[in-house]
């Protein structure tokens, strides 16, 4: 039984989440979009505490851990405005799992999954509780082929980026979604919710 038919057979399952900030042509490097301000930090930070655990790859696990740890002072940097520090509270205080074939240790409130990845994140989704959060690009993409990923965000920013990498390039078959909530932002950028509507075969 494929991972896709195992993932709608029930209900109950909590769901997992794709979220992302993408620019208009489709970017979805950190980089490409607007810069963080007060209102999408706030976006993010509710994304961030209605999820159970979030789900990393080794370059985005690596990326959030420079960017939102905690330093061993106790204290953020003097540089994070005061409107981030909500976000990196709640970040670096959230269960993180890792999906990395180099790694053989993380901390900071994480572990790494092992086994095959539909069926260790198939066992994620067992588990009781609200849902689960993936970032980032290659892992996601893996998701997705796997059927394994039931809704879609993307805080579309108003940019042309003009390069990559674009959203799931590469992904094997067409999803079909239905858009269930959607929130402009005073930038233009337009937070976009979708539910997959794929059906195992």
């Amino acid at each position: 039984m494929n991972a896709e038919r195992v993932s709608r057979e029930s209900n109950e399952m909590r769901p997992l989440r794709y979220s992302i900030n993408v620019t208009l042509d489709g970017c979805c490097h950190h980089e490409a979009g607007l810069p963080p301000d007060e209102e999408s930090m706030r976006y993010w930070t509710a994304e961030m505490e209605r999820a159970d655990a979030l789900l990393f790859g080794r370059v985005t696990y690596e990326m959030m851990e420079s960017a939102w740890r905690k330093p061993s002072t106790g204290t953020w940097p003097d540089w994070m405005s005061e409107w981030e520090v909500p976000f990196a509270e709640s970040i670096d205080r959230a269960k993180k799992y890792v999906v990395s074939s180099t790694l053989s240790e993380v901390d900071w409130n994480a572990e790494l999954l092992r086994g095959g990845l539909g069926q260790a994140v198939q066992r994620l989704k067992q588990e009781p509780g609200e849902g689960l959060w993936v970032g980032g690009v290659t892992l996601p993409l893996a998701l997705a082929d796997l059927g394994l990923i039931d809704e879609y965000e993307f805080l579309v920013q108003p940019v042309l980026a003009g390069h990559g990498p674009t959203l799931l390039a590469g992904l094997r078959e067409r999803i079909q979604v239905e858009l269930v909530d959607r929130r402009e932002f005073r930038s233009g950028a337009i937070a976009m919710r979708y539910r997959s509507t794929r059906v195992p075969t």
